[in-house]
Parts: structure tokens; C-alpha cells; sequence
């Protein structure tokens, strides 16, 4: 990036900062991304290429600390003065999350489902192997995902991670996305037919206090934010779903 030449301290940051992935690369590392693979999963659409310029850029600047361990393996971590930018990302998160509206070009499910499992707490997740698959028909492919929660962790696949699928959510992703905002409540959702949910009716109404909503969701959006999101529409319920209105209501 060409700089400013001029010595202003948001000049100088933004010659830094505000570099094209930048911000989310940050964002990945400050959420425990350490390997190169675990920041590109984080970072759907950036190049492999251009990420190794990026944290070379980074650690350029001394904001990255690049170490290898056995077998050649690399682990990248913030330093302090990277670890800072947390703060920068978050104020940006919450300006975003008031000011700039919702468009159906922002409805791809995996950076919620990725978020949710960086964020996801432990304490909170089931005890045994458990498999989620979640489908987004209104969506073109590829529209189904899973979700693989084991060893205290959660995990985001793009494939089958093999054994039986303990739950199956079916859900309109707009009515997903504003659940992971904080805009409306999963029981909203079910009773109004955004979301189906089949399976175990006790894993059905655990599942969503395992997934924790956006760290944004207290930022109230401004109405025009909230007007001007993508409308939600319903969803095919699948037959023998696990979770009834009655049972959303608790």
C-alpha cells in the first residue's frame, strides 16, 4: 500500500491496518488462529498467496511473531502491539454492526457457523461426539454444512465428518443471521418457521445454547440497518421434527 507521507497517527495506522484482509486476518489471530490453514478457513474468498504477503507485512511491522516447531510446523501469533488491534477491530465491528445495513450478499452461513465455533465455550458444549448438519435450501450449493463438536471444541465442516448426523437444522439463512445478531431469538425463529430442527428432542433444544451469538449482537443497528435487511421466508419443516412450537416457548 502506497503510504500518506504525512505523520498523522491515523495515517500511519491506516498504512498498516487498513491493507485489503488486513482486518480479518487480525480478527482470526486475535480468535486463536495460529496456523496458516486455521486463518484461511477463517478468511473465505483470500488467496494463499496474498495471506503469506499479508503476515509477512505483519510481522514486517512487528505486530507478528512467526515460530517454528517440530517438523517445520509454523505457528503464528499476535504480539502485543498486534494483539492491540483487537480493540480496533472490535470498535469497527460495532460501528458496522449500527450503521451498515444487512444485503443478501452477506447470507453465506459459513462465517457464522466459523464465528460461532471460535467463540463457541467449552463449559458449554455436549460432553459426547455430536454431529449437526444445517441446510440453507433458499441458498445455491454449497448450501449444506456441518457442524462437529468433540474434545470441548466446535468445528465447521464443508464435508461430512463421517458417523451419524445427531441433529438436522433446515434454515432460511436470513432468519439464521439475524439469530447470530442478536435481532430475534431462536424460539421466534422456530414458531415462525425460519428454522426446523429434527433429531432428539433434548439435543434439539440444547443446540442453541451451545452456539453463542455474535459478539455484536448488544449493538443496537439503526432502524434504517434493520429495514432494509433481506426478508425471511419460511422453511419446509422436515417431518418428525424434534422441536415444537411449545417446545421453542421454554
Amino acid at each position: 500500500m502506497r503510504g500518506y507521507g504525512q505523520y498523522c497517527p491515523i495515517a500511519r495506522a491506516s498504512e498498516v491496518f487498513a491493507e485489503r484482509w488486513t482486518p480479518l486476518i487480525v480478527r482470526n489471530l486475535a480468535l486463536g488462529c495460529e496456523t496458516f490453514s486455521d486463518i484461511l478457513r477463517g478468511a473465505p474468498g483470500l488467496s494463499r498467496t496474498l495471506l503469506a504477503a499479508r503476515l509477512r507485512e505483519l510481522q514486517r511491522h512487528g505486530l507478528l511473531s512467526r515460530d517454528e516447531g517440530p517438523g517445520h510446523s509454523v505457528r503464528y501469533r499476535l504480539t502485543e502491539a498486534g494483539a492491540s488491534l483487537w480493540e480496533v477491530c472490535l470498535a469497527l465491528g460495532e460501528w458496522g454492526a449500527r450503521w451498515l445495513e444487512l444485503a443478501p450478499e452477506h447470507l453465506d452461513p459459513y462465517p457464522v457457523l466459523w464465528a460461532m465455533c471460535r467463540s463457541a465455550d467449552p463449559a458449554a458444549l455436549p460432553d459426547r461426539r455430536v454431529v449437526v448438519r444445517l441446510d440453507f435450501p433458499a441458498l445455491r450449493p454449497p448450501n449444506r454444512f456441518w457442524l462437529l463438536y468433540e474434545h470441548g471444541g466446535a468445528e465447521v465442516c464443508v464435508h461430512s465428518p463421517g458417523g451419524d448426523e445427531d441433529l438436522v437444522v433446515v434454515a432460511d439463512p436470513a432468519a439464521f443471521v439475524r439469530w447470530h445478531m442478536g435481532w430475534t431469538t431462536w424460539a421466534q425463529a422456530l414458531r415462525a418457521g425460519h428454522v426446523a430442527v429434527t433429531g432428539p428432542r433434548e439435543l434439539a433444544r440444547a443446540f442453541p445454547t451451545w452456539n453463542p451469538p455474535s459478539r455484536f449482537a448488544p449493538v443496537r443497528p439503526e432502524p434504517h440497518v434493520l429495514a432494509a435487511a433481506p426478508p425471511t421466508q419460511p422453511v419446509r419443516r422436515p417431518a418428525d421434527t424434534a422441536t415444537s412450537e411449545t417446545d421453542a416457548q421454554r
